[in-house]
């Protein structure tokens, strides 16, 4: 079995390796933080408190974290916590008719870090884990409304196929589904 990923790099380069259950309270305040911060402005306070409790407590990261079906990478750069991404292996919606499909459930950057090309060696890292966990081709709901990360998704391969629901609180969003073969 190929070791998990974990790239070292000079400290003006992120550092990005697995997450370990000690990573879980970090990581919560980190991923609350960004979803808040880039979907809080467009949604209703309510809703998005609901989300954050739900999604993004310290038990629901170690709970994903342990989960032998999904990867949960960080990126550090001069020890702080920069970017992370979530992937799994998980039911896909019936646009997704690939083989071997692995969901990219979460990928944020911290806006400081935005630009710096920590985005484009997670998403990297994201294909390597990807073909770790057998995938064939990793698929991602975006909003539909975040156009600068369909953007990004386009860039880095990935094709829009359709639409999924995704819920923030009790508000019914869309999300356009995008799939890339891991290559």
């Amino acid at each position: 079995m190929k070791a998990p990923f974990d790239h070292r790099m000079d400290t003006h380069r992120p550092t990005i390796r697995r997450a370990i259950v000690a990573d879980a309270a970090a990581l919560a305040a980190f991923a609350a933080r960004t979803f808040d911060e880039t979907f809080g402005p467009h949604n209703r306070p309510g809703d998005i408190a609901a989300h954050l409790a739900s999604a993004y407590s310290v038990a629901q990261q170690t709970s994903e974290i342990e989960d032998a079906d999904a990867v949960t990478l960080l990126a550090h750069a001069d020890g702080a916590l920069v970017a992370y991404a979530q992937i799994r292996r998980q039911s896909v919606p019936a646009c997704v008719t690939h083989e071997r499909p692995v969901e990219l459930y979460r990928f944020y950057i911290d806006r400081p870090a935005q630009g710096t090309g920590v985005a484009q060696r997670l998403m990297a890292a994201v294909f390597d884990e990807a073909r770790r966990l057998d995938g064939a081709h990793v698929w991602l709901g975006v909003w539909e409304r975040n156009a600068r990360a369909i953007r990004f998704y386009a860039k880095a391969g990935f094709a829009d196929i359709g639409s999924k629901d995704f819920f923030v609180g009790e508000d019914r969003q869309t999300d356009r589904v995008m799939v890339a073969p891991v290559g």
